[in-house]
């Protein structure tokens, strides 16, 4: 019944999630006040139907060009945006000049930006299904990481308190923003800032563990209303950053570093590290789950609470420690994030929330290790489900594999019908 409700749950939610969709060029952004525009022709002709995007500032749209060859998009606001000019659906024999299909336009005085591409004659160069085929695995591996810290945070606590907290989302984001405050606004180095987050993330886990769940817990609020408060905790900490940090996405110290080769794989230097430390972290909260009094005391818990506490179990300070350590992981996760994506937002941990819930169910509520087999199962699918579909539509297929699974296995993969740790 529980996943039946997820599934439910993340569907609704998917309509959240997708950009804003292809349309005609007078169509996009017009009730913005600002514009990017351009005019697409070859040899004084028009090119009808060339695809272009925009995206930036936490806002993405695209668009075809006209008969006359012109598309114009609306954005919400002044500041730089990415165009990008799809090769693919120009004519035959016609190439942008030197591989130019990428722009950075910027905002000047007027509310207007003309942004035009060179075409010129030639051989596109294109990449092997192989190539791609690699290289997107080697993302969905890195994306499969990054979301495995942020799921097994909310399988943990879903496994010692049965909560589904919708909150968690905000536990992301905050792990950005902190680091996002102490190296861009107060010019710490970044290694010190992400640790700093980190902490942070933790001690506001421990904050909202003493202040407002364990009450809860005390007064035997049932699980459904815990989950009701949790999602109104989560949007009331969403707007509440929004209110202090602004709508606008504002990049870490190193993004946008260049790619590194490695045959068909290209990553940048924060990829490789970002995939090691999730590496190093995951391992660290296996052996942190199997090996230690703590660990294997948070797994009784989460078998039995009743019993583990009739054992000697403090099961509060169990479920605390859970908190911080989930809270803990989920503003790591958020900071990852913010290099994958790339970019800092008030909104960001909610985007990623319909994938870390997918992730946990997929896995089987309430184990750690089936929210990382789940994750990395959800980020290889987003990522190569692009090879087929739209890029607006990769959730749809991670939801989709969710649904085919928990049609014939409904506790997971890794599941039992009974709660497990």
């Amino acid at each position: 019944m529980l996943a039946i409700l997820f599934v439910t749950l993340l569907t609704a939610l998917t309509m959240a999630t997708f950009s804003v969709s292809s349309a005609q060029a007078d169509e996009v952004g017009t009730e913005y006040d600002f514009t990017l525009s351009g005019n697409v022709k070859f040899n004084g002709e028009a090119l009808d139907g060339v695809a272009v995007a925009v995206d930036g500032n936490g806002y993405q749209a695209d668009t075809v060009t006209d008969a006359e060859g012109k598309w114009s998009i609306g954005v919400p606001e002044k500041g730089t945006y990415e165009v990008t000019l799809d090769e693919e659906t120009l004519p035959k024999g016609v190439v942008v000049a030197k591989g130019g299909n990428v722009i950075d336009a910027e905002f000047g005085l007027t509310d207007r930006r003309s942004v035009n591409f060179f075409l010129g004659e030639g051989t596109r160069n294109t990449v092997s299904f192989f190539d791609q085929f690699v290289n997107r695995f080697v993302n969905g591996l890195n994306f499969g990481l990054l979301l495995a810290l942020a799921a097994i945070g909310v399988s943990l606590i879903f496994g010692t308190t049965g909560l589904s907290n919708f909150a968690h989302a905000e536990l992301i984001t905050f792990g950005a923003l902190m680091t996002l405050v102490f190296s861009v606004q107060l010019g710490l180095p970044i290694w010190l800032a992400i640790l700093i987050a980190i902490v942070l993330s933790g001690a506001l886990g421990y904050s909202l563990d003493a202040v407002l769940w364990k009450p809860l817990r005390r007064k035997g609020v049932a699980v459904i209303p815990l989950m009701i408060v949790s999602i109104g905790l989560s949007l009331a900490l969403r707007y509440l950053y929004q209110y202090f940090f602004g709508g606008s996405t504002s990049q870490l110290p190193g993004a946008g570093m260049a790619d590194l080769k490695f045959g068909a794989i290209s990553l940048s230097p924060i990829d490789l590290a970002s995939m090691g430390i999730s590496i190093v972290v995951l391992l660290a909260v296996a052996y942190f789950l199997l090996r230690t009094r703590i660990g294997k005391a948070t797994r009784a818990v989460s078998d039995n609470p009743s019993l583990a506490s009739a054992s000697g179990i403090d099961v509060d300070n169990v479920i605390r420690i859970v908190w911080v350590v989930g809270a803990a992981l989920a503003g790591l996760s958020g900071v990852l994030w913010a290099y994958f994506r790339p970019g800092v937002s008030w909104d960001m941990g909610f985007q990623m929330l319909l994938l870390v819930f997918a992730a946990v169910t997929l896995g089987g509520l309430g184990t750690a290790f089936g929210a990382l087999v789940g994750s990395l199962i959800v980020g290889l699918f987003v990522e190569l489900s692009t090879l087929w579909l739209p890029s607006d539509m990769k959730v749809v297929g991670a939801l989709v594999i969710l649904i085919l699974v928990l049609l014939f296995r409904p506790q997971g993969i890794l599941g039992r019908k009974e709660r497990i740790g």
